[in-house]
């Protein structure tokens, strides 16, 4: 398993569990989208290219060391997920899904972000759900999506 890509809570929580580094997609963001996003100005396909880049040169590092990894990234369309992963290595991805005012709430919950939940609905019509991730429900207790993962993954810690 080098890398796994999730989203944050359960990224951090994979990766402790894993013994693995975690690396927030969110912080590779150049300045330019941050302020973008803070201003509620949902990204583009080119607004998103430098931050996938940067993913990109991350996560080969790992690869490149044949290290394990956990990632949190939204990957919203599939080319971006070809492009991140593509010609690297193997990669596991999970897709969180699950009602969008559980989505919602989650994000109008967190603190200290910079994309705002008003923006949930850009992300949803940019969003092509990938076909080959695991499928982890957003309403599952960390614990619970942990576990699943894991067993998905055919790995006991």
């Amino acid at each position: 398993m080098t890398p796994c890509f999730c989203k944050s809570t359960l990224g951090r929580a994979l990766a402790e569990r894993l013994g693995c580094d975690f690396i927030e997609g969110d912080d590779y963001h150049p300045p330019s989208n941050v302020e973008k996003m803070r201003a509620g100005i949902a990204l583009d396909d080119t607004g998103r290219r430098p931050w996938l880049a940067a993913l990109r040169q991350r996560i080969g590092v790992y690869i490149a060391r044949n290290d394990n990894a956990v990632v949190s990234c939204s990957a919203l369309k599939r080319n971006y997920r070809k492009w991140l992963s593509g010609d690297l290595a193997p990669v596991v991805y999970v897709y969180m899904c699950g009602a969008e005012d559980v989505i919602r709430a989650r994000l109008k919950a967190r603190e200290h972000h910079f994309m705002l939940a008003d923006m949930l609905d850009s992300q949803l019509r940019t969003l092509e759900p990938p076909v080959d991730a695991l499928l982890v429900p957003v309403d599952l207790a960390t614990e619970a999506q942990v576990a699943r993962v894991l067993q998905a993954l055919d790995i006991e810690v």
